[in-house]
């Protein structure tokens, strides 16, 4: 993967971009998504935000490299303390984390008088936590797909500023799957269903069983369920 060749995975979030807009790609790992966009034309300008040294020093070698230094700059800072309100940036992507990182992200820069125009956010796990941030901060879910790529599944949520309110089976598997019930996210919930099955199967085999966990895991086979019902 470079700046030129997306993964399936940053191709994915990259569809969902405005045009024209600013961008602000935070833990933006080589600046592959923003390069991308600058490079076919689709934002006016993106900020890659970094915390550690390294990740930041890659982040300068592919702004070189590609030479999109008046259009791409790289920022050492902690999260969205990358962006100034001059910047003017619309949309803000982090991807490739977990989702109390990315909720805690957020979390650390949010004021009620500051919301961006639009969220694209990939996280690696804990996509609920995500979608209740969102909601409980005054972002309404646009948008949501699922792909697959490398033996993981991977949810790309797209938010603009709105209210909304999401009850907890929208919350967990996402209001649009829900209406939609995709076949990748029919894959990956099935799976996660027999893997459950299998968990409340050994814990029944058990001489000694942890009931708080047999209920917790049966809980969640029937919200499942449920779910793809």
């Amino acid at each position: 993967m470079d700046a030129v060749h997306l993964s399936k995975r940053l191709e994915a979030v990259a569809k969902f971009v405005p045009e024209g807009t600013r961008l602000a790609d935070i833990g933006s790992d080589h600046a592959y998504l923003p390069a991308n966009l600058l490079l076919n034309q689709k934002i006016a300008y993106a900020i890659a935000g970094e915390v550690a040294v390294g990740p930041y020093k890659n982040v300068l070698e592919e702004i070189e490299r590609h030479r999109l230094g008046q259009v791409l700059e790289a920022r050492l800072a902690n999260g969205l303390a990358a962006i100034t309100p001059t910047d003017e940036i619309d949309v803000v992507t982090i991807a490739g984390m977990g989702g109390h990182l990315i909720a805690d992200i957020l979390a650390a820069d949010f004021k009620d008088d500051k919301h961006y125009a639009t969220l694209i956010l990939q996280p690696n796990t804990d996509v609920d936590l995500v979608r209740r941030w969102l909601m409980e901060h005054g972002y309404h879910l646009q948008e949501e797909t699922m792909i697959y790529e490398d033996g993981h599944y991977y949810e790309i949520l797209v938010a603009v500023i709105g209210k909304m309110h999401l009850d907890e089976q929208a919350l967990n598997f996402g209001p649009y799957n829900l209406e939609r019930k995709p076949s990748i996210w029919r894959e990956y919930w099935s799976k996660e269903l027999k893997r459950r099955e299998n968990i409340t199967a050994q814990l029944i085999q058990k001489k000694k069983a942890d009931t708080s966990a047999f209920e917790k895991y049966q809980e969640q086979i029937k919200a499942i369920k449920e779910a793809l019902d």
